[in-house]
């Protein structure tokens, strides 16, 4: 019987072993690439489930974000919090991106082939970030860490054009925001090999975005709604957070973000 995608995507999703959710992601995309896996929604497909916890070690200790640990870069174990952090948010970045595949159903095949190729990127971001906290002798588990990007995924699970819109376009675009921070101060403690890791997730995670930026403003032209009205109002009906950081105009244009988005955003957080 062929493999349909769904299911296919279903099984990274629900991994809960790091090393074997990195092992399926990398086959599962392979068997994509190989044309293997069948996007007919049948009933012999797994129906789409709503998922409140994904796979995840069953030793990760989920916490409040204000109970994360804090990441000075004075001693081995403030790196090791800072990268298990990053790794932390690589890993929940897998499973994203395996859900925007397996949830949201008859879509054209490029929307699949983008979110199947986003999930092997950032398998291989968490890898890059695992080896670096091993090499501190630590690992993915050893500290607490918060659930946010999957709790804006369990509240975006109804609608595609909402998740395109919450979840790369907000919550991961923040990442790009606070990179070059981040960066600036592992140069300033000369933790070269970490920078090299990180300016590789940045080039990706802007290519993420901008598939994100991408689908978002297909599904508003589908629609037949404004997209900046549109992306607006969704950020003012779901998140209640901050930004830490200010923009990085840079790398948001190249994601698909305008002048007049980040002008916008800008004032929106200046309020908040």
């Amino acid at each position: 019987m062929t493999i349909t995608v769904f299911d296919a995507a279903y099984h990274c999703l629900m991994a809960c072993d790091p090393a074997d959710k990195v092992q399926l992601t990398q086959s599962t995309t392979q068997a994509w690439r190989a044309g293997e896996l069948s996007l007919a929604d049948t009933e012999a497909s797994t129906s789409v489930q709503p998922i409140v916890t994904p796979g995840q070690p069953s030793y990760l200790r989920l916490v409040s974000p204000k109970d994360v640990p804090r990441r000075t870069l004075t001693s081995p174990a403030g790196q090791a919090a800072l990268i298990h952090a990053l790794a932390h948010i690589e890993f929940n970045a897998i499973n994203l991106a395996w859900d925007a595949v397996y949830r949201f159903r008859n879509l054209p095949t490029e929307f699949y082939a983008d979110w199947i190729n986003v999930a092997d990127e950032e398998a291989t971001h968490f890898l890059l970030l695992q080896n670096q906290l091993q090499k501190l002798g630590y690992a993915y588990g050893d500290y607490p860490a918060h659930n946010g990007l999957w709790e804006m995924a369990i509240d975006t699970a109804h609608d595609v054009l909402v998740r395109m819109a919450l979840v790369p376009r907000l919550l991961e675009a923040r990442g790009l925001d606070a990179t070059p921070t981040i960066l600036n101060k592992l140069q300033s403690y000369h933790l070269t090999p970490l920078v090299e890791v990180l300016n590789i997730i940045l080039r990706d995670e802007i290519g993420h975005v901008a598939c994100g930026s991408r689908w978002f403003a297909y599904f508003c032209a589908e629609r037949q709604v404004e997209p900046e009205a549109t992306f607006f109002s969704l950020i003012k009906q779901y998140f209640r957070g901050r930004l830490h950081s200010s923009l990085n105009h840079e790398a948001r244009l190249q994601a698909g973000f305008s002048e007049t988005e980040l002008e916008k955003l800008e004032k929106v957080f200046e309020l908040s």
